[in-house]
């Protein structure tokens, strides 16, 4: 069976964090832009990684930060991977993740005008750029950093770059299943789409998004 890997991002509350486990996700969110709602400081963000077990991956998301500035996230948060959702060069990628000794997946916001080689093509700049890249994480464009709760055109994905890459964008308990099985990413990412409202995450939602992606697995 193919086991999809399951992120739910943008964490903010102990509670939520102790269901996301509790459920079976691989990994956890935690947004570290203060413009965004569900930003979180490092300070905050040590209190919710406590608990996480072993195997259980700890995501920080950063949009334009500095390498120093991420780096003195790290030294207070014990993350497992970087996330770039800014404008970041990957020379910046690589210089930020070289500093805090930890890999990176970068986001690649997908444009109306977007093409299949336009993905290959940007994992292979990244993949060319640096040794702590490990892959591209997919998002509908939007005009704002972060994740917009919008879905892109998934017949973008080719199946060459498909199994390698973290599908994320209008995601929920209702289309999950059909996105893994049209497109068997490597991984999923939610963030709205299990929410009650901004940065408060539904325990009921939840469950029923790592059910769906469970399901859809059970196909293949």
């Amino acid at each position: 069976m193919n086991r999809t890997r399951i992120k739910i991002c943008g964490l903010t509350r102990e509670e939520d964090v102790r269901t996301v486990i509790e459920a079976g996700a691989d990994a956890l969110g935690f947004v570290f832009y203060p413009e965004s709602p569900r930003f979180v400081t490092a300070e905050k963000a040590a209190v919710l990684t406590s608990a996480v077990p072993a195997f259980v991956s700890t995501v920080g998301l950063f949009v334009n930060a500095s390498a120093g500035e991420i780096a003195e996230t790290v030294r207070k948060v014990p993350l497992s991977l970087l996330q770039f959702h800014g404008d970041e060069t990957p020379e910046a990628c690589h210089e930020a993740a070289a500093l805090a000794s930890l890999p990176f997946i970068r986001v690649f916001r997908v444009k109306p005008d977007t093409r299949s080689d336009d993905l290959i093509q940007y994992e292979q700049i990244y993949r060319n750029a640096s040794p702590f890249f490990r892959g591209l994480l997919l998002d509908a464009w939007t005009e704002a950093y972060g994740g917009a709760g919008k879905v892109f055109n998934w017949s973008l994905v080719s199946k060459g770059i498909g199994p390698r890459v973290v599908l994320s964008g209008g995601l929920s308990a209702q289309n999950v299943a059909g996105a893994v099985s049209e497109l068997r990413p490597f991984a999923v990412d939610v963030s709205s789409g299990v929410e009650a409202a901004r940065g408060i995450k539904d325990a009921g939602k939840i469950h029923a998004f790592i059910n769906a992606v469970r399901k859809a697995d059970e196909t293949v």
